[in-house]
């Protein structure tokens, strides 16, 4: 009887390291070729942060020498709407046209900077969960902070309401009954659109 000899395949041992720095390459490559096509992502809670990073990215591709409009994919339930009016004026005053998709979650501060969107150039997923309300918030502190905090409080409202008049044909007063009553209002893809807040599907 003889003995057979068996051999044995070893795997090449996996370089974890090699393969994180081959998907972050990756990741990195897919943002870059991203923004070279003029597209661009605010998700997650509107905060200082993440509208930093879109305002300097509308700012940048206003020194550039061209009209390609820019495209901003919107995913958010909403966050600091002192933060989101900052990047609205931004989108007002940018001579590069800015294309909004609406996806996933259009909510409150969101809602806003998706309906700022070019005219005619705002797209919601038919899927999207959206929601408007009226601007929500703590007020505390001695009796004058409050009455101080409360004169905000209603300046803000003014300029949700402001924000809506422009990028709709809506009357305030409409504005007010429809999208900004004292409860949620949360819409179908098809009433943004009728509603005028978003201008066709994502196709």
């Amino acid at each position: 009887m003889t003995n057979k000899r068996v051999k044995q395949r070893f795997k090449k041992p996996v370089d974890e390291k090699k393969d994180l720095d081959d998907l972050l390459f990756s990741s990195e490559r897919i943002n870059v070729a991203l923004l070279n096509n003029h597209i661009n992502f605010l998700t997650g809670e509107i905060c200082e942060e993440n509208v930093t990073e879109i305002i300097r990215w509308i700012a940048y591709e206003n020194t550039l020498n061209t009209e390609i409009p820019l495209t901003l994919f919107i995913n958010s339930t909403g966050g600091s709407l002192t933060d989101a009016f900052a990047l609205i004026d931004i989108m007002h005053n940018s001579h590069r046209k800015i294309r909004t998709f609406g996806i996933g979650n259009v909510m409150s501060a969101a809602f806003l900077v998706f309906a700022t969107g070019m005219k005619g150039e705002r797209y919601i997923g038919k899927y999207a969960s959206i929601m408007c309300h009226q601007y929500s918030g703590d007020i505390y502190g001695k009796h004058h902070d409050i009455k101080a905090q409360y004169k905000e409080t209603e300046l803000l409202n003014k300029r949700m309401v402001d924000v809506l008049k422009r990028a709709t044909y809506m009357e305030e007063k409409s504005i007010k009954s429809k999208l900004l009553p004292p409860t949620d209002v949360w819409l179908t893809a098809d009433e943004c659109i009728n509603l005028g807040i978003a201008d066709k599907f994502i196709s």
